[in-house]
């Protein structure tokens, strides 16, 4: 693919506006953007920095032969680590640029209003967001009717959180204040698909409630090319994201959904137990652990398509990676058993009571070591 007339290096000034795309199976649609982008910005000395996520589709390769053509577009090729969020602040880290704004790649955000976004932060706004639900904004054309009920419901959620009127804080399309975004990026989460609504919190409790922002309205458009990457991990670590900052960061969104997980692990692990201990009549201690070792096996599996999606294991390494979880866990399983076993003997507790004790104090230190030894 060539691309005719690209501008002259020599004519290169500063920009004045860093867009971020972040990218996972978008090879065709980030050409069409940069052109539309370029015809959105003109008169506006900017950057596009597009951020891939090492898609197997090839869009770092495509976005590589558009940096080498155009000056104004720069590629980030990420490997072994996958994430909007983090992503969206790499992104914005390599700026600069007095303003970064964010933009998805698939074309359903609205280029054409970024000239009245940048109008507004240079007016004074911290943080514009461009919105599907303020004067002319819509949504009905790019969301199913599922989707824009969720989507409402995660609106309201998310203005309880940050305390600000916003019609629309789950908004990936938003541009803000590179000094300002350097100020509270080490309290930004790396974890999850909604930055708009970290960065808004964060900033929020960082200027003491003084944090101004402006909404623009645009019409939610239908993807362009490729698939949505909306699924029940994204509901998951949105939810997740709202307790975390509830906790003002100190439950990781991470360890909610570790602990998600383990939760679901402990029905699993109470249904085999009583299968084995009742129907099977395997002693205590016996069927305490293959009922550990089941919920184990689901427990990973699940880790692994929902808490770390970011670094999902594949082929051999989902292999090695089952292994080292087992024997990590391992140690978790030794103090589970034995405690289980000592307040069963012990009559302190009846065979459920005891094995929920024994599945729950593992849970820390699974989390904790696993991060470290599995999904590093």
């Amino acid at each position: 693919m060539t691309y005719e007339n690209p501008p002259s290096a020599t004519g290169w000034s500063a920009p004045t506006l860093t867009v971020v795309i972040p990218t996972f199976n978008e090879r065709y649609n980030i050409a069409p953007l940069i052109e539309k982008l370029e015809i959105a910005l003109a008169g506006i000395s900017f950057e596009a920095i597009i951020v891939d996520d090492d898609s197997p589709d090839g869009t770092a390769e495509l976005a590589k032969s558009l940096a080498a053509a155009k000056p104004h577009v720069r590629c980030i090729h990420r490997v072994g680590r996958r994430g909007l969020s983090s992503a969206c602040i790499e992104g914005m880290s390599a700026s600069a640029a007095d303003f970064v704004s964010v933009i998805d790649a698939d074309h359903q955000h609205d280029e054409s209003i970024l000239p009245q976004m940048l109008a507004a932060a240079r007016d004074g706004a911290d943080i514009v967001v461009g919105s599907r639900y303020t004067g002319e904004g819509s949504s009905t054309e790019g969301f199913s009717a599922g989707r824009q009920k969720g989507s409402e419901i995660a609106t309201r959620l998310s203005g309880i959180l940050t305390g600000k009127a916003l019609s629309d804080p789950m908004s990936g399309f938003f541009l803000l204040r590179r000094s300002l975004f350097n100020d509270i990026v080490p309290r930004l989460s790396r974890e999850g698909f909604k930055i708009l609504l970290d960065i808004i919190v964060t900033a929020n409790r960082r200027k003491s409630g003084k944090v101004e922002i402006a909404e623009i309205p645009y019409t939610f458009r239908p993807r362009f090319a490729g698939e949505s990457k909306m699924s029940a991990l994204v509901v998951a670590q949105f939810l997740g994201l709202i307790v975390s900052q509830i906790s003002r960061g100190i439950l990781p969104t991470s360890f909610l959904l570790f602990s998600l997980v383990g939760a679901s692990g402990v029905l699993v692990h109470l249904s085999v137990l009583t299968f084995a201990f009742e129907a099977l009549s395997f002693n205590f201690a016996n069927a305490q652990l293959l009922a550990t070792l089941v919920a184990m096996t689901t427990n990973y599996l699940l880790n692994n398509e929902l808490t770390y999606a970011d670094k999902k294991l594949r082929g051999r390494r989902f292999w090695t990676g089952l292994l080292s979880f087992y024997a990590v866990c391992s140690f978790g399983t030794l103090a589970n058993v034995s405690v289980a076993s000592v307040l069963f003997e012990s009559q302190y507790a009846n065979f459920l009571l005891a094995g929920i004790a024994g599945a729950t104090m593992s849970v820390v230190f699974n989390y904790a070591v696993t991060r470290i030894f599995t999904w590093r």
